[in-house]
């Protein structure tokens, strides 16, 4: 079975999609019986082409100088920097718009947009450090570059743009795919294109917010007609699809219940690197330094007080999340707030993620502790130091409004920590009986249940929220999900 897994999300980001997209390579490398080819697809950039392919296949007949200097040409363009000379910079965006419109005016009369390939034998540090060395362990450099790749030229985003601004005549419009020799493809979200007859597509379905929590989204109304069109155009063309929790599938049939019979539930997987943690809490202060957000106010926050620090061991709250509305910040930091003013002075809140969209009003709320100190930002911060954190914290902290998947419990859980959620359907779902719950709309609530985890009496609680986030956390483990993939993808192309 040849499968084409669209690799544009490990392009981008660290964690969430992008680790999910590393990860669902590495497993389906190691089916037996699956041949892996990754589709290399820019998010906003035009790629150069690759090497011809012949049904699909490479075609061996080739200038190996002229083949590598093409190649050449491709890594860079997958690399987001200034164009050398005017004429650069106007083909760039020419190419930008007019390689989409016409893929797509090619698809009206039965053309199909080809897939070139890229060959990695000379190109391998660009593929490990470019595509999976943020999640993967070294140990699986040779599986992961020794694959084939294919090119879609055109970016993403302009094809979504395409499909939104078509739908406004009545249909969404989007190329057909040259995905011959493919069995199936595999797309990280709803795909703005189509694939060739005899390919079966399917769409791993990570969550509906777009549709369901589209205040919270950025950019959001373009955001949430983008991710309609593209899903029901996918719908529309048979695709199938493979959701990350019960609650997913749930909203994915809220919005097309005709696709119920074509729509199953495989989680994530968490990442190789976490485990048990076993290396004692002197280190915390140093990584929480280290990993500073420089560019966030005030630097990231000041240094952890020495005075916070009680027997050589610093008490802190942690949060791993992109700073963005639907996150829920802010009860935490009322939450926070509560505890170290009343119970706890020396608590220390420690925020792990980048900086997302629409937080003026959270970064205004933070900027008086990151400037007193007791607050910190954090970003980059590598999988071995994660873990750290993930285990010596009191408590991993999960308030969201709305999740498909949520990473960070179950990765806090595989490292031996303690997780406190909130009580939303997807959350019961992914963490069952391993996390304590409490509403996401009520701070005071958050802080109570911080307090009794915190206290004397809690310590029984919090050894069997450990033991039951041993089992929960193993449940997603890439040995118990990858059999349901391999399941999974023999029932769609039988």
């Amino acid at each position: 079975m040849k499968v084409l897994l669209e690799m544009r999300p490990a392009l981008d980001g660290h964690s969430g999609i992008p680790q999910e997209t590393r990860l669902l390579y590495r497993g389906l490398a190691g089916l037996p019986g699956v041949e892996v080819v990754g589709l290399l697809q820019s998010g906003n950039l035009v790629i150069e082409s690759g090497l011809p392919t012949r049904r699909g296949a490479p075609d061996p007949a080739r200038d190996a100088s002229r083949d590598i200097d093409r190649l050449s040409a491709v890594v860079v363009s997958l690399q987001q920097g200034p164009a050398s000379h005017r004429f650069e910079h106007l083909r760039r965006r020419l190419l930008q718009l007019g390689g989409p419109m016409a893929a797509i005016a090619a698809s009206l009369v039965g053309r199909h947009e080809p897939l070139t390939a890229f060959d990695p034998t000379h190109f391998k540090d660009f593929v490990w450090r470019g595509l999976f060395a943020k999640s993967l362990p070294a140990e699986d450099f040779e599986a992961v570059t020794a694959g084939q790749f294919r090119i879609m030229r055109w970016p993403w985003s302009a094809l979504n743009a395409l499909g939104v601004a078509s739908s406004w005549f009545g249909r969404a419009m989007y190329p057909r795919l040259d995905t011959a020799g493919m069995d199936v493809m595999i797309a990280e979200t709803p795909y703005p294109g189509r694939v060739r007859r005899g390919t079966r597509l399917v769409v791993r379905y990570h969550d509906a917010i777009p549709l369901t929590m589209p205040h919270t989204v950025k950019d959001r109304g373009y955001h949430r007609s983008m991710h309609l069109q593209a899903l029901r155009r996918n719908a529309a063309d048979g695709a199938w699809f493979a959701c990350v929790s019960d609650a997913t599938r749930s909203d994915l049939l809220s919005v097309l219940p005709e696709v119920e019979k074509r729509s199953v539930t495989i989680p994530n997987m968490v990442s190789h690197h976490f485990v048990p943690e076993t290396e004692s809490a002197a280190r915390v202060p140093e990584v929480i330094w280290s990993r500073k957000n420089r560019r966030a106010p005030h630097g990231g926050g000041a240094p952890v007080a020495p005075q916070d620090i009680v027997n050589g061991r610093l008490n802190y709250l942690l949060m791993v999340s992109t700073i963005e509305p639907r996150k829920n910040h802010l009860a935490l930091l009322d939450a926070w707030e509560h505890l170290r003013t009343q119970d706890h002075p020396h608590l220390n809140l420690v925020l792990v993620g980048g900086i997302g969209w629409d937080n003026d009003a959270i970064l205004r709320r933070f900027s008086p502790w990151l400037e007193r100190g007791g607050l910190h930002l954090l970003e980059g911060v590598p999988a071995d130091d994660l873990r750290l954190l993930y285990r010596h914290a009191s408590v991993t902290v999960a308030p969201s409004f709305g999740e498909g998947f949520d990473f960070a419990g179950v990765e806090a859980m595989r490292s031996r920590g303690v997780v406190a959620a909130s009580d939303i359907r997807v959350h019961r779902d992914v963490y069952a009986d391993a996390a304590a719950y409490f509403s996401p709309y009520a701070p005071q609530e958050l802080a109570q249940l911080l307090r009794e985890l915190m206290a004397d009496e809690g310590r029984p609680r919090i050894e069997a929220l450990r033991r039951s986030g041993d089992e929960v956390a193993a449940r997603y483990l890439p040995e118990r999900v990858m059999p349901q993939w391999g399941e999974f993808l023999r029932r769609v192309v039988s």
